[in-house]
């Protein structure tokens, strides 16, 4: 790497120009701290519910190269929030080609990642998912004593959220997750009637919904 040297005249300017660029990076980062903050103080709801449904506290806030806001407990890996943006990619073009027009953009999606409660199966696969309270799953096969194990849990309607289980490794599963919850929230915007008729897995049904 080569040197290069600089008259007093040109330190003092770039010394300058240094100090400005340090200023700008330094308020950079705290617009994007304030950004997160004030999203937390607009939501405080939102992230309450998600906070009682996991137990966790989300206090990093992050959002996908495509647009999608991540609440989580630590920094999320790029990866994982390429598998997030991947998981909403395929349901926008699946919605698309049925007709659907509402809720179709990154931005309208929250995605809380929590603590799973269990990584893997009965079958001893690797599944990463939250407990949540039996409801109206209780007395079925999903019943595990007052509770069941899901991959994820939709949140408010207004704005789009869900909950997943935090994952370090077969992202893909977190890609599918996305889209199987985001399947929930685009029908009941756009076809209220199938919503209605698949929103509740306890009557049978599965995902994906939209095929």
């Amino acid at each position: 790497m080569g040197l290069v040297v600089l008259g007093s005249m040109h330190l003092r300017r770039f010394a300058n120009i240094a100090k400005a660029f340090s200023l700008a990076v330094a308020l950079i980062a705290l617009s994007v701290q304030a950004a997160g903050q004030s999203y937390r103080s607009t939501n405080p709801a939102l992230v309450s519910r998600a906070e009682q449904v996991t137990g966790d506290r989300f206090t990093v806030v992050r959002t996908t190269p495509l647009g999608v806001t991540v609440f989580a407990r630590m920094t999320p890996r790029i990866d994982l929030l390429n598998a997030i943006d991947r998981g909403f990619a395929e349901l926008f073009t699946v919605a698309r080609r049925r007709g659907y027009r509402t809720r179709l953009r990154f931005e309208d999606y929250r995605v809380f990642i929590g603590r799973a409660d269990r990584t893997r199966d009965s079958g001893g696969q690797y599944s990463p998912d939250i407990a949540v309270p039996a409801q109206q799953y209780a007395g079925s096969d999903y019943d595990q004593g007052g509770f069941i194990y899901a991959a994820g849990m939709v949140l408010p309607f207004n704005p789009c959220a869900f909950i997943i289980a935090e994952h370090d490794r077969d992202l893909g599963r977190v890609s599918n997750v996305v889209r199987y919850e985001g399947e929930h929230l685009i029908l009941y915007y756009n076809d209220r009637t199938l919503y209605e008729r698949t929103a509740d897995h306890s009557r049978g049904g599965g995902h994906p919904i939209l095929q």
